[in-house]
């Protein structure tokens, strides 16, 4: 039975912050997923749009001033942190009122085939925390026969080591084959429609989208039949990942790693180059990719 179209919208994030791009072989994916045996304790049942109840984090984080031990693992691509969200058809993240986390906000469909969401508690460079996997995850209408599938991730990192409430998160993505379910849209094979949305808001008055999210082809990487990835693909790009707590100041591609210290979401690391200071070396360009944090009228 067809679901019903949601009549959600939203606007698009314009540039402040910068994403590195390298250029990658269609076949290749990022390592950034953690692999963390913690983060498939718990699992939600094979489902579509479904949520888990509250779930803990293990610790609690200032998010702009609410105090948040928990929240809802939304089956959909994203966590929330209000109440549990079972819309599929991704809305504007800018434009929302619900405190969301979205690594892949999207129509997850795991009633009939790919994997389970998963998620669970761990700790990372000595610091507790919590993550949900979405790995090798199918599309409404799932089936069998479909080739086409998502893996990414959320992880929340405890960073009460520099503050009480400071904490860390990260999206980490790997694969994506598909950017809507057909209830959104798309074609036989999750492409076009009401396309994905990545970023988080508050809820109220900050929000923030990578650039992409909404645009149809943007975020592909590869699938069947097979496509040009997209010019924002995600395992191909990757946004402050220098700053997670073990990176040792390395890049990852494919981790989009954010900072919330004093109940705020930092802005991206002043220090990465504005795009006029980006070199051209040899065959390979380094090229820039922009996001934006925008505030919305109180």
């Amino acid at each position: 039975m067809m679901k019903k179209m949601d009549n959600y919208s939203g606007l698009i994030a314009v540039a402040t912050a910068t994403l590195l791009s390298v250029a990658v072989a269609q076949t290749a994916h990022a390592t950034a997923i953690r692999s963390d045996a913690g983060f498939t304790a718990s699992s939600l049942a094979a489902n579509d749009d479904g949520s888990t109840g509250f779930v803990s984090f293990g610790f609690t984080v200032d998010f702009f001033g609410n105090s948040r031990s928990g929240g809802y693992v939304n089956n959909n691509g994203n966590l929330t942190m209000d109440s549990a969200l079972s819309t599929y058809t991704p809305f504007g993240l800018i434009s929302t009122s619900q405190e969301i986390l979205a690594p892949f906000f999207a129509d997850v469909d795991t009633s009939s085939a790919g994997s389970l969401v998963t998620y669970g508690t761990s700790t990372i460079g000595g610091q507790a925390a919590f993550g949900v996997d979405w790995i090798d995850v199918d599309y409404y209408n799932s089936s069998t026969s479909h080739t086409n599938r998502n893996s990414f991730q959320l992880v929340i990192i405890d960073r009460s080591d520099i503050a009480a409430g400071d904490f860390d998160f990260e999206f980490n993505i790997d694969q994506v084959q598909w950017e809507a379910g057909t209830a959104s849209s798309s074609d036989a094979d999750g492409r076009g429609g009401s396309c994905a949305r990545v970023g988080w808001s508050n809820g109220s008055t900050d929000s923030f989208e990578l650039a992409g999210s909404g645009v149809c082809g943007a975020f592909l990487d590869s699938g069947t039949p097979s496509v040009t990835p997209g010019s924002m693909a995600l395992f191909n790009h990757e946004l402050n990942s220098m700053l997670a707590i073990d990176s040792g100041g390395a890049t990852t591609l494919g981790r989009y790693n954010f900072q919330v210290r004093g109940g705020t979401v930092v802005d991206p690391d002043p220090t990465i180059p504005e795009p006029g200071t980006i070199a051209l070396f040899g065959l390979g360009i380094v090229g820039l990719t922009f996001v934006t944090r925008r505030k919305k009228n109180a």
